[in-house]
């Protein structure tokens, strides 16, 4: 796996600097940028294209705050493609009330409050997701031993993927 941060000369971190980020990406990207090596030989236009493609990549990576922390846990071998995660009971019920909630509204969408509902209901547990994965983003970026906090703020990436799927689904609805 490439590593993003030392590819754009960060410290590794669930909250790079945006700044940072975006002056890295073009930096390099105008020193590796195809048209510069258009007259010389393939191998090295083949190397400059896909030291470009990786940039580009990074660049997408890290300014997404989302797509940072599953690179992070996947550098950090805790987080797998395809990963079928156990979400906490709890965390399951309330988001059976949510999706009840979407439902309603998908039942009756006339009813716009049930839509206002299901979004304030939605805005609520993104609101709270928020508050409680800070303080984990502290302690990552304090933390010697980075992996019992990563194991927690995974939890926390599985629930937000949660979250954004109720979003999408209540979105695409309402744009019907």
């Amino acid at each position: 796996m490439d590593n993003y941060f030392t590819l754009f000369d960060l410290p590794m971190s669930l909250c790079p600097d945006v700044a940072s980020v975006k002056s890295q990406f073009y930096k390099l990207s105008k020193q590796y940028h195809p048209d510069r090596v258009a007259q010389t030989d393939e191998a090295a236009k083949a190397d400059v294209l896909h030291k470009a493609a990786l940039i580009n990549d990074a660049y997408k990576t890290l300014s997404d705050p989302d797509k940072t922390m599953a690179y992070v846990l996947r550098m950090h071998h805790l987080l797998e493609d395809e990963e079928k995660y156990n979400l906490p009971p709890d965390f399951l019920m309330d988001m059976m009330e949510l999706n009840e909630s979407v439902s309603d509204y998908e039942d009756a969408p006339e009813k716009e409050s049930l839509q206002n509902q299901a979004h304030q209901a939605l805005v609520a547990q993104l609101d709270q997701w928020n508050a409680a994965i800070q303080p984990l983003l502290t302690a990552f970026e304090q933390a010697e031993d980075k992996e019992p906090v990563l194991l927690k703020i995974k939890d926390f990436y599985f629930r937000k993927k949660y979250l954004l799927r109720i979003r999408e689904r209540l979105t695409t609805f309402a744009l019907r």
